[in-house]
């Protein structure tokens, strides 16, 4: 049997080599976060002219801007399909054709690839021809860590005709977990080049998050298990915990930011009490500074899981007192959330929030709370209410109403479960800035959700 460094040297290609073999309409995963391929995805752009129809699929894409959508601005050839729009989605949408947002529930995507289209058994989509990841160096037993970004690499790569890797001294190495490695005698081809890892700061805080993030404290207990997302609060949120006096908090997250540094290293969160994966803050990616990326790489107190293990509600279901913190866009009379849309303008994705409003809802002790500030300032100075009577056309619902547990801005927080439309109502116009509440009123008024003896003030 041939060893794994006999392996390896068969298998090692130049990323020019394996892009030469992409054969006109074929489907690629150029790897997500973290993992998106650079020296790969850079040679695919170098055959613009020779290949057609090739599509493409990343999620949440981070720096470097992708070659393919450099060199090809008309979409002539390649057509980007990204499952968590990024800023630098949104940009490069506004100037091109060849972009697009593929809906997702993210705790469900690795079952998309359990089976091909047809069988009736399951419900998939189209297999890759394709997968390409970025990895950390082979180890001594002949694994290849994906780093920061677990999340459905694996699944992927076992479904996809060719599995790539893109080797990255610079890629963090993460504990698992499962599924956070794959197998050199299951990849066809390695690619070598030592691509920077790129970062993404971590949102400043404002004095608003701030006030979100002490109402959020009101429902944080000893040996509660925190699940936050992306932003300025949750950063804020994690600072504020660390001078508490809390202690025994656990962490099960999708994605793992400078939160859960801050909470760790103050000693608060040290996932004694959990009951599933004690002693270890779980997560399926990573995304902040080089800093954080430090601090994870062959930290024993994390552990690296697939997405189906992370985020399935019904996995979910069986952490006790899991606190979920996510934030929204805007929420409308009838309590629905929008945290991807702008009218028909893509901003960000689903990714995992609904599975955790279902699973943090179902969890013995758990809540699911949806944050935002009541008010945001426009591009012409204007402050608007994020509450809003009804959702601008083209506005995406991400959570609909009967699945949202608990709201809060800045003006305070409100349970919705088990409310009819005009207890909803009442509770949510409770919650937006007091300078638009009398809008708000004769709007659930003409909608018929307002009742006669609602307060208003």
């Amino acid at each position: 049997m041939k060893t794994y460094q006999e392996q390896y040297k068969e298998k090692l290609a130049t990323a020019a080599k394996v892009a030469k073999m992409v054969k006109s309409g074929e489907w690629i995963d150029i790897g997500m976060f973290n993992a998106k391929s650079v020296a790969f995805e850079r040679e695919l752009a170098n055959r613009k002219d020779e290949l057609s129809d090739i599509v493409l699929f990343t999620a949440v894409t981070l720096p470097p801007i992708p070659e393919t959508l450099m060199k090809d601005p008309l979409g002539e050839t390649f057509t980007y399909i990204d499952y968590h729009f990024s800023p630098v989605s949104r940009i490069i949408q506004e100037k091109r054709r060849n972009v697009f947002y593929n809906p997702t529930q993210f705790g469900e995507s690795e079952f998309w690839f359990e089976s091909k289209p047809g069988d009736p058994d399951k419900i998939g989509t189209r297999l890759r021809d394709w997968s390409v990841a970025r990895v950390a160096p082979m180890d001594k037993d002949g694994y290849f860590n994906f780093g920061l970004s677990n999340g459905i690499t694996l699944a992927l790569m076992e479904t996809s005709k060719k599995a790539v890797v893109e080797v990255s001294k610079n890629i963090p190495y993460c504990y698992g977990g499962a599924r956070e490695r794959i197998h050199i005698s299951d990849v066809d081809y390695i690619i070598e080049e030592d691509s920077v890892v790129a970062e993404m700061p971590p949102a400043v805080p404002s004095e608003i998050d701030r006030q979100i993030a002490n109402h959020v404290l009101d429902h944080i207990r000893d040996g509660c298990t925190i699940q936050l997302g992306i932003g300025g609060m949750p950063n804020a949120l994690g600072q504020i915990i660390s001078e508490t006096d809390l202690k025994d908090l656990g962490g099960h997250t999708e994605m793992l930011g400078e939160s859960y540094m801050t909470m760790m290293a103050s000693g608060k969160m040290n996932n004694q009490k959990k009951m599933l994966d004690r002693g270890k803050t779980v997560y399926t990616f990573g995304a902040g500074t080089k800093n954080l990326y430090d601090w994870i790489d062959h930290n024993a107190a994390l552990a690296s899981f697939n997405v189906e293990y992370v985020n399935n509600p019904l996995n979910l279901a069986h952490i006790d007192n899991l606190i979920s913190i996510n934030q929204a866009l805007e929420v409308d009379l009838y309590n629905q959330v929008s945290a991807e849309s702008s009218a028909f303008k893509q901003i960000s994705g689903n990714g995992g929030m609904l599975d955790f409003c279902l699973g943090a809802f179902y969890s013995k002790g758990g809540r699911s709370l949806i944050c935002l500030p009541s008010t945001h300032t426009d591009k012409n100075g204007n402050r608007k209410s994020r509450i809003v009577p009804a959702f601008q056309t083209g506005t995406i619902t991400t959570v609909p109403r009967q699945c949202v547990n608990i709201i809060v801005t800045e003006q305070g927080w409100a349970s919705f479960k088990g409310d009819s439309t005009w207890v909803r109502t009442n509770k949510i116009i409770s919650l937006a800035h007091p300078d638009f509440r009398e809008d708000l009123i004769k709007a659930a008024e003409e909608r018929k959700i307002w009742r006669y003896s609602n307060k208003k003030d």
